[in-house]
């Protein structure tokens, strides 16, 4: 929490209360879930490297919050923070396998931690970029996935991997990094971030059809 609160500052200057307490309750929240989780469905005795970096992900993701609420947030601040965060997303994974410690918790651990960081930069292009509320769409196709699961239970099953779907999601994360940088207002990165919105929903889409197709 400490470390929350500073580097929160570092980024925002002067982050007002509310931002603060809403970034360190994110983090609370996403750690206590991940440590419910944790205790049912993680078979190994250590919880790894990988998970403690899969945390910090988390913890600068909860700052990230705070600098979009406070409006002094630095736009460079964000991309490297941001950037950071995007590095160490292929650190958690290598951690893993490295160590031994590959589990289906670490993998779900990492995609929310994912889904949660694709979704506040896509907050911060909707305050900064000329897409306005469209750059949503870079943020919200993963929580309209698991919403929909509700009315359609046969959408939570497991998936196979699928190197395009890694390679759409690296791509949306980088064309975000692009929309919140001072060079988000470039037509190329506006270009670049419809094309991503489209790949995104064929992406989705093939993952929608392979499990229509492989119901119960």
């Amino acid at each position: 929490m400490p470390a929350i609160a500073l580097l929160s500052w570092l980024l925002t200057i002067h982050p007002n209360g509310f931002a603060a307490a809403l970034g360190c309750g994110i983090f609370v929240l996403g750690f206590c879930l991940a440590l419910m989780a944790l205790r049912t469905s993680y078979p190994h005795a250590t919880l790894g490297y990988c998970n403690t970096v899969t945390t910090v992900r988390l913890m600068l993701t909860s700052i990230l919050v705070v600098g979009l609420i406070s409006p002094m947030a630095s736009p460079w601040s964000v991309v490297i923070l941001a950037c950071i965060n995007l590095l160490l997303d292929g650190v958690d994974g290598w951690l893993a396998r490295a160590e031994g410690t590959v589990s289906k918790f670490g993998a779900r651990f990492d995609l929310e931690v994912d889904s949660l960081f694709a979704l506040v930069l896509s907050l911060y292009a909707v305050q900064s970029s000329p897409l306005g509320l469209f750059a949503l769409f870079l943020g919200l196709p993963r929580y309209l996935f698991w919403s929909a699961q509700f009315a359609f239970p046969w959408l939570s099953g497991a998936l196979p991997e699928r190197f395009s779907r890694k390679l759409v999601c690296v791509w949306q994360i980088a064309v975000l990094l692009l929309l919140v940088s001072p060079y988000g207002h470039e037509p190329v990165v506006q270009l670049a971030a419809i094309m991503a919105i489209l790949a995104l929903i064929w992406s989705f889409a093939l993952d929608v059809r392979w499990l229509w197709c492989h119901r119960p």
